[in-house]
């Protein structure tokens, strides 16, 4: 491995140029190429970033000996195809949640990484988030008790269109997959994974426009969970302990502030909030380790699990979708 690790983007759309930029922020990192299934989008967003190969195929980003890790940012379908073709071409791996759209699916790039020693993580980037690192320190340290209740939700109003990513199945649309998959993970930090999950919500075209959750633990501790595509969620959190609150009054997922029983903390945002997860991965990379003990492969797969679950109680079926 030389001097700064290189990178492949695969995908142009939003999130790759986001994360991209933070990318850029880190001084041992070189975002070396790019991939699009137009190359003349892949050569534009090349020229935007500083990125010396604009590839038209992944598969061609993929075949470059010159990249160490690869950074998935295709459609939900495409992630688990693309995913185990990186680790097949012996590229470390960073893949946009979800990871994969089903747990047979996930199950099948966890086992490919670690049969080949490659490092593989779901970017869950709120669980580097700096408040949420700290929250997690405070609640071990018992500063609110024990903790006996999560509350957490994102949601917004999106005008129903069926050719758009969220409201289309084909493209593994849905609030819960998509936004939901926050508070989940932020249940799953704090209380671990569900013994009982109980799920309501409506369907649009096969895909959940709206979904709200019961995440049930032995002992009695809960979390209610949901996410939305009709109405304006709170975009928020509430942690209930024996002895105080943790409350997150602004959107979760990338949190600047937080209140420790009526004490607030604040934190300044590096880049655009990517740059913990990032760093996250060089440092692992670097070390030779294949996943990163902030956000385990099994936690991803215990995620899957819950999502799953709370998914097919309401009908949600992304069977015969998910590419690869």
């Amino acid at each position: 491995m030389v001097n700064k690790l290189r990178w492949g983007v695969v995908a142009t759309g939003g999130i790759a140029d986001v994360v991209t930029g933070d990318l850029r922020l880190l001084p041992d990192v070189d975002v070396l190429a790019v991939s699009s299934r137009a190359l003349p989008k892949a050569e534009e967003f090349a020229a935007k970033h500083g990125i010396a190969r604009p590839y038209g195929d992944y598969r061609d980003l993929l075949a470059d000996p010159d990249v160490d890790v690869v950074y998935v940012a295709t459609p939900h379908v495409q992630h688990h195809e693309v995913t185990r073709a990186a680790l097949e071409a012996g590229k470390h791996v960073l893949c946009e949640k979800p990871a994969t759209l089903t747990p047979a699916a996930l199950r099948d790039v966890v086992d490919l990484a670690r049969e080949r020693g490659l490092f593989l993580m779901e970017a869950i980037w709120t669980r580097f988030n700096p408040l949420i690192v700290e929250l997690g320190e405070l609640v071990r340290a018992g500063v609110i008790g024990e903790v006996r209740s999560v509350r957490a939700d994102f949601g917004f109003p999106l005008p129903h269109d069926p050719a758009h990513r969220l409201w289309n199945r084909e493209l593994g649309g849905g609030s819960l997959f998509d936004l939901g998959i926050y508070p989940v993970s932020f249940a799953h930090l704090l209380l671990g994974e569900p013994d009982v999950v109980h799920a309501h919500g409506s369907l649009v075209g096969g895909v959940d426009a709206e979904i709200g959750v019961l995440l049930g633990y032995e002992g009695g501790a809960h979390a209610l969970v949901g996410s939305s595509l009709r109405s304006p969620l709170k975009d928020g959190a509430v942690v209930y302990g024996t002895e105080g609150l943790v409350e997150l009054p602004e959107a979760l997922y990338n949190p600047s502030r937080m209140i420790v029983n009526g004490v607030e903390r604040r934190h300044e945002q590096e880049g655009a909030g990517y740059v913990p997860q990032l760093r996250e991965v060089v440092r692992r990379v670097r070390a030779g380790e294949t996943e990163s003990p902030s956000m385990t492969l099994d936690e991803s797969l215990a995620i899957m699990r819950t999502l799953t679950r709370a998914a097919e109680q309401v009908g949600v079926d992304y069977a015969g979708v998910e590419a690869g």
